[in-house]
């Protein structure tokens, strides 16, 4: 099964300031962009957006980031940077989990934002950030169909944005997000506390280099699956993440047989089972509500994660009066690897708070307004209209000239059964 649902901002970077279009991802640390010299970077989109190069010399507050500087040895610790000896530069080089990869160099320039402050929104506010100036690009990176400008990286290593502007004093250490799970896309990016009633709250486990869940138990309606615990325990690439860069979710295989069997066992009086390209699908003539029982993921804390059937199925198409549904999450084979991707991460705020090391969640309608906690000092409450964030290009950039630190999402959409 081929499904993409690309999540996607803009920011402004540079003097002047210039766009570019760049993937959210949780699952990594760094901000990279595609620069002027880059080998292998689209020049096209299939998105129907313009693409842009990262220019350093075009940048009158550009500058080169050496390897003495001492953002780049802290990254050393985390292998988000290395030191070309040569030149003396702060380099990278990144693989992603879908054998895509980028190298390149870091250079600091200004990130351009509004802020909110006790109301009103001042524009024309400034950072200075240290990112990344890609120099190659292979694999998916390489191809047109959806191509952004750069990947945006939100991990909580010291060479994330959210990590930087928290040591400046610009925002607390804590971010959010609300993606729409419907086809138009769309959602809220907050550097601050997304604050709704509603939350509940896992801690994080320590240690981690990804945003690791300590994962107990799984429930398929209302019944605890017979998994061993061991299946979901932490430790060197092993454990439960949560991955705003991965489409789907994927299960360790002893997890995912058991997963299986207990929806196949659910639904085999109501529904007609087939497998389509070796993915197990079902044709039904009702809503998905009224026949596949909800699935809870069960956290440390007593957090759980409720799924109903739309957060672990997918809709391929309809075959006469039917339509096919696929079970969306994916088996892992011979690694004990749970991720947490969009499919299940979707028409939720999650809230990483990384003071308190803690993730919480709660169900939402991510078209609709938010409160936001944004004074770093006092914990201030303000209300923040998202609005309609969605792939029209005007009612975006209205959003955007509103907002504080808040990055409206656009999303692509889209399924191939290979």
């Amino acid at each position: 099964m081929c499904v993409f649902r690309l999540y996607y901002t803009k920011v402004q970077l540079g003097s002047p300031p210039r766009e570019f279009y760049v993937q959210v991802d949780t699952g990594s640390d760094v901000l990279w962009i595609g620069c002027n010299s880059c080998n292998g970077c689209p020049q096209s989109s299939g998105l129907q957006i313009q693409l842009n190069l990262y220019d350093p010399g075009s940048s009158s507050t550009a500058s080169l980031v050496s390897c003495s500087d001492q953002r780049c040895s802290a990254g050393l610790q985390s292998s988000d940077s290395g030191c070309s000896a040569q030149s003396n530069q702060c380099s990278y080089t990144f693989q992603y989990g879908d054998g895509s990869g980028t190298s390149g160099y870091y250079v600091a320039d200004l990130l351009h934002f509004n802020s909110i402050l006790e109301g009103s929104v001042i524009t024309n506010s400034t950072a200075p950030i240290m990112f990344g100036c890609s120099v190659l690009q292979t694999g998916d990176l390489t191809k047109s169909d959806r191509a952004v400008d750069g990947i945006f990286g939100f991990g909580q290593q010291s060479l994330s944005v959210i990590s930087q502007l928290s040591s400046q004093g610009i925002t607390p250490k804590v971010f959010s997000h609300c993606l729409k799970g419907s086809n138009s896309g769309g959602g809220i990016l907050v550097f601050g506390e997304i604050l709704e009633p509603n939350m509940v709250y896992t801690p994080l486990v320590r240690s981690q280099p990804h945003y690791n869940l300590d994962l107990r138990s799984i429930s398929v309606g209302g019944q605890v699956l017979s998994i061993n615990p061991s299946v979901f325990s932490t430790s060197n690439n092993q454990g439960t993440i949560v991955d705003s860069g991965t489409t789907l979710a994927y299960l360790a295989d002893e997890a995912y047989d058991a997963f299986m069997s207990a929806i196949t066992n659910a639904v085999s009086q109501t529904v007609h089972p087939i497998l389509s390209k070796g993915n197990q699908c079902y044709l039904i003539t009702s809503s998905v509500n009224d026949i596949f029982p909800q699935v809870s993921l069960n956290f440390a804390g007593g957090a759980s994660m409720i799924l109903y059937p739309q957060d672990y199925l997918v809709q391929q198409n309809s075959i006469g009066g039917s339509a096919s549904w696929c079970i969306g999450f994916q088996k892992i084979q011979g690694q004990r690897i749970t991720i947490l991707g969009d499919l299940v991460l979707k028409d939720k705020i999650f809230v990483y708070d990384l003071v308190n090391q803690r993730i919480g969640w709660t169900d939402y309608d991510c078209s609709m307004s938010v409160n936001v906690s944004t004074n770093i000092n006092t914990g201030r409450t303000e209300f923040v209209n998202a609005g309609q964030m969605s792939n029209d290009g005007s009612s975006r950039d209205q959003i955007r000239s509103m907002l504080a630190l808040l990055l409206p999402i656009i999303m692509l959409t889209g399924l191939l059964f290979l």
